[in-house]
């Protein structure tokens, strides 16, 4: 290509007369800078491809691991809604003895209150979108209905957060503390270790009915495990929500993943 200029260069600088050789050296110099225009377009299309084709894989590798941790987060949210479900139900059988049920059984008015003092805060996993957030890479995601569930995702994730903060607030005013002057938790830990680890921990011990019927007199703690009752509740329909949101999502992105196959 360059030899052929020059050619061309050559013969324009030879022709007479000056008038024709300067009209047509202009007309060489034109077509010479719309070639280089047109191959720095070239360029510039091919190293735009370049990157739109380097972006794609990040995008589909992110996308592939946050499938990963919709999966893994999807079981969390199971097993908390399960236990959540098994506290609610502990919690109204303390309720009954409150609300004049005999104490005949320690051990499983005991249990049932542990059940509750030992409830568990929820926590997302949600590693890859954090990493998207921090490296600013988030603008990757190319399909607006994914980067708005997971925004949405997270949202409904910090809702639940104030809801289980709210929740500690009302167990240490209502549960703990009052609990901590009337009962003797040594026994009670021991017995409770006992039973759930099926005698391999823990003590069998005899249980504390006079502090129990002393516990049953307190207005606060009973309220205490009404309120578990309702925010556990509220907790579970949280979970629920976001174990549905995860799901489309993962479909949205299985179906994002495929059209790259």
């Amino acid at each position: 290509m360059a030899k052929l200029f020059n050619k061309i260069r050559k013969q324009l600088v030879s022709e007479k007369p000056s008038s024709v050789r300067t009209a047509n050296y202009l007309k060489y110099a034109i077509g010479e800078i719309v070639l280089v225009v047109i191959g720095i377009l070239i360029a510039l299309s091919i190293n735009n491809w370049n990157d739109l084709r380097k972006d794609r894989a990040k995008e589909l590798h992110y996308l592939s691991n946050i499938k990963s941790d919709l999966q893994l987060n999807i079981e969390e949210l199971q097993n908390y809604i399960d236990v959540r479900t098994t506290r609610i139900a502990s919690a109204n059988v303390v309720i009954d003895y409150f609300e004049g049920k005999p104490l005949t059984n320690l051990n499983t008015f005991s249990r049932n209150a542990v059940n509750i003092y030992t409830w568990r805060k929820f926590y997302q996993i949600n590693n890859t979108y954090q990493e998207l957030v921090n490296s600013g890479n988030l603008a990757l995601i190319s399909n607006d209905s994914i980067k708005n569930t997971l925004l949405n995702l997270e949202s409904l994730y910090k809702k639940l957060k104030y809801e289980e903060e709210h929740f500690r607030y009302d167990a240490e005013i209502m549960l703990y503390e009052p609990s901590y002057g009337v009962l003797d938790l040594n026994p009670i830990v021991k017995k409770y270790t006992y039973d759930m680890s099926n005698g391999k921990a823990g003590e069998n011990v005899q249980l504390p009915k006079t502090n129990f019927e002393e516990m049953l007199k307190d207005i606060k703690q009973k309220n205490g495990f009404v309120m578990a009752v309702y925010e556990f509740t509220v907790m579970n329909a949280q979970f629920e929500e976001m174990k549905s949101m995860s799901e489309g999502l993962i479909i949205l992105i299985e179906t994002e993943i495929n059209k790259n196959q």
